[in-house]
Parts: C-alpha cells; sequence; structure tokens
C-alpha cells in the first residue's frame, strides 16, 4: 500500500477552512477561489481516506473528531515548515529578522544591557524588541505569543512554561550611610536587629510577598513606613533614612539618583536567593534567533 501523498497547498487550505469554519472565509483570506479551496480539500480527504469537515448548507463547516484532531497535527506542520524555510534561507547567513524578549521590571537594568550588547554584536541583523513588565504580565505575553522569551524570577510559574535557571540572587538589607548600622566593618547584619527600624518596601506584587516571607520567617514584623513600586525610590528613601530595606539587585554604586548613598549589608540568616530563570511556553519550538539568546543566557549568566 502506497503512503498518502499531499501538498502543502492542501494543508494550507485545510487549515485555514477548519479555523474559519467556512470555505468563503477561507478562500477570501487565502486570495483564491472559494472551488479552489473546497477541491484542495477534498482532494486532501480522499488520498487520507478520512472526512475532516462536514458541510453544512447555509451553516458553514463543522469538524469531525478525526479533523480536530487532524488539524492540531497540521499546525504544528506547517509551524515547523515554516522553520525549515526558515533555516533554508539562513544556512550559511547571519540570523535576521526580530525577536521579543520580556523581562521582569526589577531585573530589566541589571540583566539586559550587557546581555543585547553582547547579542547585537553577534547578530547585528537581528532586532530585539524588549517588553519590560511585571510578573503576570509577562506570562500573559508569553501565551498570547506576544514575547518568545521571559527574563523572571523563578516563583509562579504554570505547568505551560518552561523555565531554565540561569541565574540566582541573594536577598540583601540596604540601609542610609548615617545608620548605626553602616559603621559595622563586617557589613552584615541579621534580621531581627532590624526587628525595631521602619521598613521602605518594594511593593511589586510576589515581590513584597517574597520579602515578606523572609522577615517573617525570621520571627520579624516589619514596621512597614512607606511602600513604592519603584526600585530607586526605595533606594532614595532609604539613603534619606526613612528606613531600611530588603532587595535582591544590586547596582555597582551606592549612590542614588539623588545623589544620596546607602550602604548595602549581607544578611547572616540563611535565606534562600531567588532563582532568575529565561521562561519560554513549553511545547512551542523556539525560532534560531530565540535559540541563540538562551544559549547566549547560559553562557553569560548561568552560576
Amino acid at each position: 500500500m502506497s503512503e498518502p501523498s499531499f501538498t502543502l497547498v492542501q494543508l494550507r487550505y485545510f487549515e485555514a477552512a477548519a479555523r474559519h469554519l467556512s470555505m468563503t472565509a477561507a478562500s477570501k483570506e487565502l486570495m483564491v477561489s472559494q472551488s479552489a479551496v473546497s477541491t484542495a480539500i477534498a482532494q486532501l480527504e480522499k488520498e487520507m481516506g478520512v472526512q475532516f469537515l462536514l458541510r453544512h448548507h447555509a451553516r458553514g463547516l463543522s469538524l469531525t473528531t478525526a479533523g480536530e484532531e487532524f488539524y492540531k497535527r497540521v499546525l504544528d506542520f506547517l509551524a515547523h515548515g515554516a522553520e525549515l524555510v526558515e533555516t533554508a534561507r539562513q544556512s550559511g547567513t547571519d540570523l535576521v529578522g526580530t525577536l521579543t524578549v520580556g523581562c521582569f521590571t526589577t531585573l530589566a537594568p541589571f540583566r539586559l544591557p550587557s546581555l543585547l550588547a553582547e547579542f547585537e554584536a553577534r547578530h547585528p541583523r537581528v532586532h530585539v524588541s524588549l517588553r519590560e513588565g511585571e510578573h503576570k504580565a509577562l506570562k500573559s505575553a508569553l501565551r498570547a505569543g506576544e514575547t518568545e522569551l521571559a527574563i523572571l524570577y523563578g516563583y509562579d510559574l504554570d505547568d505551560d512554561i518552561d523555565r531554565e535557571v540561569v541565574g540566582t540572587a541573594a536577598p540583601y538589607a540596604l540601609v542610609s550611610e548615617d545608620h548605626r548600622l553602616a559603621r559595622r566593618k563586617s557589613r552584615k547584619v541579621s534580621l531581627q536587629e532590624l526587628a525595631e527600624e521602619p521598613m521602605v518596601l518594594l511593593d511589586l506584587p510576589h515581590s513584597r510577598e517574597y520579602l515578606q516571607s523572609i522577615l517573617s520567617d525570621a520571627g520579624v514584623s516589619p514596621r512597614v513606613r512607606h511602600r513604592t513600586s519603584g526600585y530607586e525610590t526605595v533606594r532614595a528613601l532609604v539613603a534619606s533614612g526613612h528606613g531600611f530595606a530588603l532587595l535582591n539587585q544590586r547596582p555597582p554604586a551606592d549612590t542614588t539618583y539623588a545623589g544620596a548613598s546607602v550602604v548595602p549589608l549581607a544578611l547572616t540568616d540563611e535565606v534562600p536567593s531567588l532563582e532568575i530563570v529565561l521562561a519560554a511556553m513549553r511545547g512551542v519550538r523556539l525560532t534560531r534567533r530565540a535559540q541563540e539568546f538562551r544559549e547566549l543566557c547560559r553562557a553569560m549568566y548561568s552560576s
């Protein structure tokens, strides 16, 4: 028995008709006649020996059980076919096109500049489009296909999102330069020593819960004096003596935008570091551009 024979045109016509559940809508999208779409699908069904679509007079189309399963397979097949074409065209040449990458808002200033500089040096014909935001928004962007990759903290990621650890961020305390604890030569502090101090809280979803959990696990109930979603605002308020803060990312300079200085203190408590991950949708094959970006993340930031 010979293997079934079909064409990419037949698959594309079937995909459009199954997606719209209408021969008319499919023909308009494909800019061919309705009879061309109908004939191609009929030939595909004949070749396969299976009926995929039910034709309803004046009511469009519906998928059979076999048609629903075949439609899912066709989507994957066509996606891989497009990638095959891209690979062939770019074989032996530079990568080209656009890569959209998301990044958690407090990670972006620390992780992206050097990463993008190196990536663009290696692949100058790839345009990297950035999407900076909070955790929930970036997960939604991944699911909607608005970003192919996202750099996030490794918490609250559902099973439909793959993640690879590319770094860690240890929490530390921050005080003003004239704070009593700033004069310590060891530059270390226990969380209990901060129990009576007012706190400036980085008030971002998940970040605030994580930071507060660090204190509660140490038996400390902080007196939050100020809340702000701005990372640099936290540092500026601390520098002006409004309280201490807990943060994960540390700039190389201790001077704030306002010109005052802060003093970072390592925690003597056993507090787990936050994982920094590169996330992508599970089951979605990455483009070559995204694969190269992932390899660069591994090389530059893996711990």
